[in-house]
């Protein structure tokens, strides 16, 4: 069991479920639910991490996958890990690279043992397995680590699935054998695809094992919402109470509203970040494209009432003049204020869960949220 490490639920909203907890980590206590910023290569694209924490963040994402490719773990561990070699002080989440190699399913092969394929940097054959994925993640040196497991594509018969399943909880035991750190917290992920009885018999078998905390993986990649908001509940029921639950690959509003009613504790996904360098701003009334012509003399922030440093200081004429001229700086600044954005949605989801609000919450964010394209 990692030191240091646990989730503290401080209270349950009475009408819906939806928790406010503090996770305790080596590097710092959050609050929860949590929206979580996603630095693939060590890094969130245009932010410092004096800019992240700004923001309020609290644990970040790194990607094992693409850390072992470049620079390797090994660089990263002589560094003195991920918190000191990309200098930022609060808890870190690295994945397994179960979902790196999942979309290269054109360039890989499944066993037993675990999966072999190419990079797409030069085309070298790699192997990853429960234990090669731990010993990467524990040379990284995460605060939270996952378990190796197999994405499954939706959809999928249901002989693969079942296949699928019971060879991601082989693997789940295999990396808990493998773990050696004591201070590091080991998640497993339930996969299931979009068969109730398939989600909850993983969710039960891995609930039976000593996981710090619990995944729920294969959601989000191509299936309706309603299906996934069904692929959550079903693996959800299972899992402990005490210990943390993640949602991985999610960050658009109604999925993190959803999540957290089901009981979701943790939420990542790389959206802000990829709108904002395309001009796509979060905003309570829909997505507002910052390249449109109409925001050339609007000399007001992209909120008002948004506390993040972009609305703060800078008005829509200025980051369209900046989208269009092409400068980086306003791709920074658009990140800044979309990271806020739902960094700043949790928070306030936390308060109306304290206050035993959140279904009124949530349906008056919905009823804010005019955009005819959806979340």
């Amino acid at each position: 069991m990692s030191k240091s490490f646990g989730l503290e639920i401080l209270h349950v909203d009475k009408k819906t479920g939806a928790r406010y907890g503090i996770l305790h980590t080596p590097h710092g206590d959050v609050e929860t639910p949590m929206f979580m910023p996603v630095g693939t290569n060590a890094t969130l694209k245009m932010l410092s991490p004096e800019q992240v924490a700004a923001c309020g963040s609290g644990v970040v994402l790194a990607n094992t996958y693409h850390l072992h490719i470049r620079p390797g773990a090994e660089i990263v561990k002589k560094a003195g890990g991920l918190h000191k070699f990309m200098n930022y002080h609060g808890p870190i989440l690295t994945d397994s690279g179960g979902f790196q190699v999942f979309s290269l399913a054109s360039r890989r092969k499944i066993t037993e043992d675990g999966a072999t394929f190419r990079n797409e940097i030069d085309g070298g054959k790699e192997f990853f397995s429960p234990e090669v994925a731990i010993g990467i993640q524990e040379a990284l040196g995460a605060d939270i680590i996952m378990s190796f497991d197999e994405c499954i594509p939706y959809p999928a018969s249901r002989e693969y699935v079942a296949r699928s399943t019971e060879r991601t909880y082989r693997w789940a035991k295999r990396g808990l054998e493998a773990k050696t750190r004591d201070d590091q917290a080991l998640f497993g992920i339930v996969q299931g695809g979009a068969y109730p009885d398939l989600r909850r018999h993983a969710a039960e078998q891995l609930a039976a094992l000593p996981f710090e905390g619990y995944s729920i993986g294969g959601t989000s990649i191509g299936e309706p919402k309603d299906v996934c908001f069904q692929m959550v509940r079903d693996a959800i029921a299972p899992l402990p109470q005490d210990k943390p639950r993640y949602l991985m690959g999610v960050g658009s509003i109604d999925y993190l509203l959803e999540g957290v009613m089901l009981g979701v504790d943790m939420f990542d996904c790389v959206l802000p970040t990829r709108l904002a360098r395309h001009g796509a701003l979060l905003t309570r009334h829909g997505r507002l494209n910052i390249q449109r012509k109409e925001y050339e003399e609007d000399f007001t922030p992209i909120e008002a009432d948004c506390d993040c440093y972009t609305c703060q200081h800078y008005t829509k004429a200025y980051l369209r003049h900046l989208y269009k001229v092409g400068e980086g700086f306003g791709q920074t600044l658009n990140s800044i204020h979309n990271i806020r954005f739902l960094i700043r949605l949790m928070e306030e989801a936390r308060e109306a869960i304290k206050n035993d609000v959140f279904a009124e919450f949530k349906e008056k964010i919905y009823a804010d949220f005019n955009d005819p394209r959806g979340f």
